[in-house]
């Protein structure tokens, strides 16, 4: 006998998914009731459903302009013969959430995925914003089947300061690290916590959540030009207004995720990624959605394509400018065009457009921030994969937001068994480190307690960051944030709380790094190994709840850190 729930009756509007009471009619005639008591009208009850995914939260900045993105959205679902529903979903907001918001993405998509899956709804508007809520929400959609619209909430512009341009979250980390280096003093670093992030929006950078925002429009989950339109402009609330009435049209002439997230849309994202610049976290998060697709991404290809792909994009942690600027120089539509020979034109978007009769010349390009293919940033793209003793199926550095000089090396390691020991020791003026060794974070990838939160951009001890050294190799198994520039090893797999041979590295150690040969050893004698493998303990599981759940599911990271029941 089959344990799966009986699917669904395909009908529209409210018609769709009625209630389990045995009596079909009962339970439209019940909700229709329910359905007027909050005052609507059976004409607009008998129109078709667009839902709406709201992640408002008074704990979420980046999301604070999300109710006025909901008028608007409901806005063009109106006007186009659509009713909009808006509901709730768990919000996400990075610095707001313990202990990482990573740790609850695969529960920010669960809960979205039930809710599209399980509400009548006949398409959807996913709006979003922050880090993880963006990859939740393209995770659900991919999952649950319906057609669906992505909406960011676009980044915040940047302020000016004492002649120059800030904006989290770059800016933050590189006045951080001048104060912890004693040369900001504590007065001024408490003008620029107040000017760093001085509108609404995500991170005016090319962090996580704007490179999310350029990966879903490279997908074709968003409408063109819409990914990098600053949260404050009226162009915005239009984008907004534009997705309503996108979603409307999706109803006559459905275009699934399923349809559109395709291995070479995947591909074309890939492309995007490495040419912008972009975040390591996106790849984590590009791989799960592609996953719920039973798509697999391949670290040994992402090699190749970043061989071949330049970075094109000139913004901050890579580069200078900011995402105001890339969205004035042309956005993503410029930069595909840019990358058109590299691309799958067959990848439609939500406009059921192929990529190919989209790409056209765009009438304006500035060259400042969106580089022609024969003066890019870069020659290569920006992320490439490391494989060896110490990472057997992968690990991750941002060589465009790197030091070339540190790529090859071979260096003691000094070892932080997790973030209390890190915490400790770090700035201890006895520390035993020099600017040539290697800082190793261990047992703070996704199965720790950790939750694998950015905390891979280890801090310079605070003694050589006042002797001037400003970078240092540092390895992980957990992320950084895509705001940070470094020197910076990630996503080692398997992680040290899963077993992997980053449990076993102790202080002493010598490791080799090469990014030209792209490999990463731990240069250790197999006995030696095994002697101390045979005194590692797997971590205790967590006693209940979401927590539980996590250490008992969550993939590594070259699996996109996934829930394995949902892919």
């Amino acid at each position: 006998m089959s344990t799966e729930p009986p699917a669904p009756v395909t009908k529209r509007g409210l018609a769709r998914n009625t209630a389990g009471y045995g009596d079909p009619e009962f339970a439209l005639y019940l909700r229709r009731s329910f359905a007027k008591s909050m005052g609507y009208s059976q004409a607009m009850l008998d129109r078709p459903v667009v839902g709406i995914v709201d992640t408002g939260s008074d704990y979420n900045n980046c999301h604070r302009t999300v109710p006025e993105l909901i008028a608007a959205v409901k806005r063009g679902i109106l006007a186009a013969g659509g009713l909009p529903l808006a509901f709730p979903t768990v919000s996400l907001c990075e610095p707001s959430l313990f202990p990482t918001s990573m740790h609850y993405r695969n529960l920010a998509a669960l809960d979205t995925e039930a809710m599209l899956f399980a509400q009548p709804m006949d398409a959807a508007v996913l709006v979003g914003g922050c880090d993880k809520t963006v990859p939740a929400q393209l995770m659900a959609a991919a999952s649950a089947d319906v057609p669906a619209i992505q909406l960011v909430t676009g980044p915040m512009l940047a302020t000016p300061f004492q002649g120059e341009r800030l904006s989290a979250c770059t800016d933050c980390r590189r006045y951080w690290a001048a104060y912890r280096a004693g040369t900001v003093s504590d007065e001024k670093i408490g003008r620029i916590e107040e000017r760093l992030a001085t509108t609404a929006g995500t991170c005016g950078v090319m962090g996580t959540a704007s490179t999310m925002a350029c990966i879903a429009e490279a997908l074709g989950m968003m409408p063109p030009n819409t990914a990098a339109i600053p949260a404050v402009l009226a162009e915005r609330l239009r984008a907004a207004e534009e997705a309503g009435a996108r979603a409307v049209a999706l109803i006559a002439n459905p275009i699934r995720p399923s349809q559109i997230i395709t291995e070479h849309a995947v591909e074309n994202a890939l492309r995007v990624l490495l040419a912008i610049g972009g975040s390591t976290n996106a790849l984590i998060h590009l791989t799960a959605i592609a996953g719920r697709r039973g798509i697999r991404i391949d670290l040994g290809r992402l090699n190749e394509l970043s061989d071949t792909t330049p970075v094109l994009v000139d913004l901050k942690p890579t580069g200078e400018g900011y995402m105001e600027d890339f969205h004035a120089a042309g956005g993503v539509p410029a930069l595909l065009w840019e990358l058109r020979d590299l691309l799958h034109g067959d990848a439609i978007d939500v406009t059921g457009a192929t990529l190919a009769d989209r790409l056209a010349e765009p009438e304006f390009v500035d060259r400042r921030y969106i580089r022609p293919r024969n003066d890019p940033v870069s020659p290569v793209g920006g992320l490439v994969a490391l494989f060896g003793s110490l990472a057997p199926r992968g690990a991750i550095v941002k060589r465009s937001a790197a030091t070339p000089a540190l790529f090859e090396m071979e260096a003691r390691a000094l070892v932080f068994d997790g973030l209390e020991d890190l915490a400790a020791r770090i700035d201890d003026p006895d520390l035993d480190v020099t600017a040539q060794d290697i800082l190793v974070l261990k047992n703070a990838g996704p199965l720790s307690p950790a939750g694998m939160p950015e905390a891979g951009y280890l801090p310079i001890p605070k003694k050589l960051a006042r002797a001037g050294v400003k970078d240092m190799v540092r390895i992980s198994d957990c992320r950084m944030s895509g705001t940070a520039f470094g020197t910076i090893v990630l996503h080692v797999a398997p992680e040290a709380a899963a077993g992997g041979p980053l449990a076993l590295a102790e202080t002493g150690d010598r490791i080799r790094l090469s990014v030209r040969d792209r490999t990463l050893d731990l240069l250790v004698a197999d006995d030696e190994l095994a002697r101390r493998r045979s005194a590692w303990r797997k971590p205790p599981l967590p006693a209940r709840g979401w927590d539980r759940i996590v250490a008992e599911q969550v993939l590594q990271a070259d699996e996109g850190c996934d829930l394995a029941v949902m892919r």
